[in-house]
């Protein structure tokens, strides 16, 4: 990598057809020392997202790669908030997985919306639920700003996406939630 770097010709963000950089698959596969070399380079845009409207921090966010989100997350010109082509931030997809350490980093950010919804009306306190990740949901609740009571466009409440063969624990902590949260009126 370092003698590709080095050769004039080379353009380290050069995209291929789906829009994906070399920082993009180098954080996708979780390869730390390549995203490490090309965060050093100033032609390389941390934020720049593929055809897909997923950006460098998708993956590694997706896959639990703390390593390498951590790396993104240090930089303050990555968007720890933007949304993909389907409305779904990197939170969505940390909860979806339930990495508590990739949540807790993306939490940390401030300008994370931990309530934000998806095209489907889905936040990530719904998809904790689906997945039964109860230390999800605690840290999301407890970061605040989170209804327990938002629908999904189908009606459906994350304590109602808590699957029956999961622990009762993400379903008592949200029922518990719910009855200190009143349901918010239908507009």
């Amino acid at each position: 990598m370092k003698i590709l770097l080095g050769q004039a010709e080379v353009n380290p963000d050069k995209a291929d057809n789906g829009g994906k950089t070399p920082l993009w698959h180098a954080a996708r596969y979780g390869h730390a020392g390549v995203v490490k070399m090309l965060l050093e380079r100033e032609e390389v845009s941390l934020d720049k997202p593929n055809n897909d409207g997923k950006t460098p921090l998708w993956y590694p966010v997706r896959y639990g790669r703390q390593g390498v989100v951590k790396m993104l997350l240090d930089r303050k010109e990555v968007n720890p908030d933007k949304p993909d082509d389907d409305g779904r931030t990197p939170l969505s997809y940390a909860a979806s997985g339930a990495y508590e350490g990739v949540v807790e980093m993306l939490l940390g950010r401030e300008e994370v919306t931990p309530d934000k919804p998806d095209n489907d009306g889905r936040t990530p306190l719904w998809y904790a639920a689906r997945v039964g990740s109860e230390a999800v949901a605690k840290m999301l609740l407890r970061r605040g700003g989170v209804d327990p009571n938002k629908p999904d466009n189908s009606g459906q409440t994350p304590r109602m996406a808590v699957p029956w063969w999961v622990s009762e624990g993400v379903a008592k902590l949200l029922e518990s939630h719910e009855a200190e949260t009143p349901a918010q009126p239908e507009a």
